[in-house]
């Protein structure tokens, strides 16, 4: 079944066409934000205290969905749902004598009987679908277990993905950015900007403030964007935060070895990695206080829910008391590098491997 694409969604929105069902996923998590906030305003318009529901997919309940789905709208048009993070390949966070084909047979036959009150609404944002691209038409398919889902919105609703934007894209949206802040940059650099933030929106969006904060009314040369902006790794973070959580030595110094290939911005290396580790600090913490993912996200001004969805799972691995130890160990590197006179990727190393020796 073919995808909608956002813009067709916007169109559609504008002109007062609702759907039943929608299915937004992607690797554009702010745009599938941004377009699910869309949907919801045209449901509900001011009322979302009334008409709206939100639902975690990972303890998705379908009797309560069903349930949901048959009330009546209160003080709007539409009774409106959102799902977020179900997922067809895993529905449940803990999957004990649980069968995945079972509970999803058993929500694709209450999808069936959405009332034409009820806008319902699947959103992915805390992990990633699987897709594959026809290179003749550039256009990209569900390859996993979420393909029934999206082949049914699709069918009956609208399936839509939120895809990265080309660098040439990125690039006209920076350079306008840029301009409206009254500052300049050429569309080389920034498609550069694009390529160094790997076509991160949110990452791009934080950049051009400094950006723009450092140059003024001038122009943002290419030195400068050496300078200030962190080019970003394949090998995240995160991957390296997990890589410690699990006692994995090799998958940990493969990760900073490809960190440090940023030979220039080696502190700003282990400014993130005490980021992911702060993260689930943060994380384990919550969880002791039978606090959710929504309430850290919340407290403290989390733009993407998937960050603390990693920080929760990743944390579950590891004490309070040796997630101290880890950031007190980074706070000591941190101060070894800001003394100078030490080789940066030596001291990267020391630190993760004391952070490997801790223990539980």
């Amino acid at each position: 079944m073919p995808q909608t694409d956002p813009k067709t969604i916007k169109a559609q929105l504008r002109k007062g066409e609702l759907k039943n069902l929608y299915y937004i996923y992607g690797r554009n998590i702010p745009e599938v934000e941004k377009l699910t906030k869309l949907i919801i305003s045209a449901a509900v318009g001011d009322n979302e205290d009334f008409a709206l529901n939100r639902l975690d997919g990972r303890y998705l309940d379908t009797s309560e969905l069903y349930d949901m789905m048959q009330m009546m709208p209160m003080m709007s048009e539409y009774n409106c749902i959102v799902v977020n993070d179900y997922n067809f390949e895993k529905p449940r966070e803990n999957m004990a004598g649980l069968k995945a084909d079972d509970l999803n047979k058993k929500l694709m036959e209450v999808l069936k009987e959405i009332p034409s009150q009820t806008v319902l609404i699947f959103n992915v944002t805390g992990f990633e679908i699987g897709l594959k691209t026809d290179y003749k038409t550039g256009k990209s398919t569900v390859k996993d277990k979420n393909k029934k889902l999206a082949d049914y919105a699709a069918k009956v609703g609208e399936s839509v993905e939120c895809p990265v934007k080309t660098e040439n894209e990125l690039a006209k949206d920076i350079a306008a950015s840029v301009s409206a802040r009254g500052s300049l940059i050429s569309l080389d650099n920034a498609r550069e900007l694009a390529e160094m933030c790997q076509s991160d929106t949110l990452t791009i969006r934080s950049e051009i403030d400094k950006l723009c904060s450092y140059a003024g009314k001038n122009e943002i040369t290419a030195d400068i964007l050496h300078n200030l902006v962190h080019r970003q790794s394949d090998a995240t973070f995160f991957k390296l935060a997990d890589a410690v959580a699990a006692f994995n030595k090799r998958m940990a110094f493969d990760a900073l070895d490809e960190l440090m290939q940023d030979r220039e911005n080696r502190g700003a290396v282990l400014a993130n990695i005490t980021a992911s580790f702060i993260d689930m600090y943060r994380a384990a913490c919550a969880r002791k206080k039978g606090k959710q993912v929504a309430d850290v996200k919340a407290d403290f001004a989390y733009v993407w829910e998937f960050k603390v969805k990693n920080a929760f799972r990743d944390s579950s691995r590891m004490s309070i008391k040796r997630l101290r130890e880890c950031i007190s160990i980074l706070r000591d590197a941190n101060i070894t590098l800001n003394s100078g006179g030490c080789d940066e990727k030596v001291v990267l190393e020391q630190t993760v491997t004391r952070m490997l020796m801790t223990k539980n």
